[in-house]
C-alpha cells in the first residue's frame, strides 16, 4: 500500500528536501508550511503520518500535535532544533511517536518514517516459505534454497532479498536497498548495492548469465520480477 506522509515545516527547503526522500522511497508527500494549514491538510487528506516541526507560525507544533491527538490516532514524528531531553519528552508526553534533533540525515527520518509505519499499521507478513520456482525463502528460518539446496546467503545478502521480495515489481534506488541491509548511519557508497547483488544472483538464479528474478532498472537499482517464474 502507497502511504501518505504529511511534512510541516516553515522552511521549504527542510519541506522539498525531506519530500524527496520520501518519494524516492515510494510514499506520497503532503506539504504544509505552519500549523494551522498542517491541521487543515490532515483534516480533508487523512495521512498515514505526519512529521511536524516544533516551531511553526500560526499555530506552533506542539498545539497542532495536542489536536490532531484528540482527532485521530495518525502517527506523529516531531522534528526540532531543541535538543534536551526535557524538549524530548515533552514532545513524546503529548503524544509524538517520534522525536528528531535538527539538523538530521534525511535518511535517518525516512528510516523512523517506516519504522513507526510498520508499528502502527503491521503489514502482513508472507508465511513461513515463499516459493518461485525452485527458490524457496523461508523467513521464520531465515534460510534460502535453490532446489532443495541451501543457498547460503550472508545476512546483508538475505536483508537485501527480503527487501526485494516482499514488494515484487517494485524498483528500489540502491540507496533504499542500502538503508533496508545496512540501516541509515551507514556512510559506504550506494555502488555496494552492486556487490552484494551480484553475490545473491550467483547464489539464488539459474545461471548462464540469465537474471530471472532479481533485474536491474537502468539508471535506479533493482526489482525482484515474480511474474518471471514459469
Amino acid at each position: 500500500m502507497n502511504r501518505c506522509i504529511l511534512v510541516v515545516d516553515d522552511d521549504k527547503k527542510i519541506v522539498d528536501l525531506v519530500t524527496l526522500y520520501l518519494k524516492r522511497d515510494g510514499y506520497t508527500v503532503l506539504q504544509a508550511y505552519d500549523g494551522q494549514e498542517a491541521l487543515e491538510v490532515a483534516r480533508r487528506k487523512r495521512p498515514d503520518l505526519v512529521v511536524l516541526d516544533l516551531m511553526l507560525p500560526e499555530l506552533a507544533g506542539t498545539d497542532v500535535c495536542k489536536l490532531l491527538r484528540t482527532e485521530s490516532r495518525v502517527p506523529i514524528i516531531m522534528l526540532t532544533a531543541r535538543a534536551t531531553d526535557e524538549d524530548k519528552l515533552r514532545g513524546l508526553d503529548l503524544g509524538a511517536d517520534d522525536y528528531l534533533t535538527k539538523p538530521f540525515n534525511p535518511r535517518e527520518l525516512v528510516a523512523r518514517v517506516r519504522a513507526v509505519l510498520r508499528r502502527v499499521y503491521p503489514a502482513e507478513t508472507p508465511g513461513d516459505d515463499l516459493r518461485y520456482g525452485s527458490l524457496v525463502i523461508s523467513f521464520l528460518r531465515h534460510e534460502v534454497t535453490v532446489a532443495g539446496k541451501p543457498a547460503n546467503l550472508t545476512p546483508t545478502e538475505f536483508r537485501l532479498l527480503e527487501a526485494l521480495v516482499r514488494e515484487p515489481g517494485r524498483a528500489f534506488s540502491r540507496s533504499e536497498l542500502l538503508d533496508r541491509a545496512f540501516g541509515y548511519d551507514y556512510e559506504g557508497v550506494e555502488r555496494t548495492v552492486d556487490v552484494h547483488i551480484m553475490n545473491l544472483r550467483r547464489k539464488i538464479e539459474p545461471g548462464g548469465g540469465e537474471w530471472r528474478f532479481i533485474t536491474t532498472v537502468p539508471g535506479l537499482g533493482y526489482r525482484f520480477e515474480s511474474r518471471n517464474v514459469a
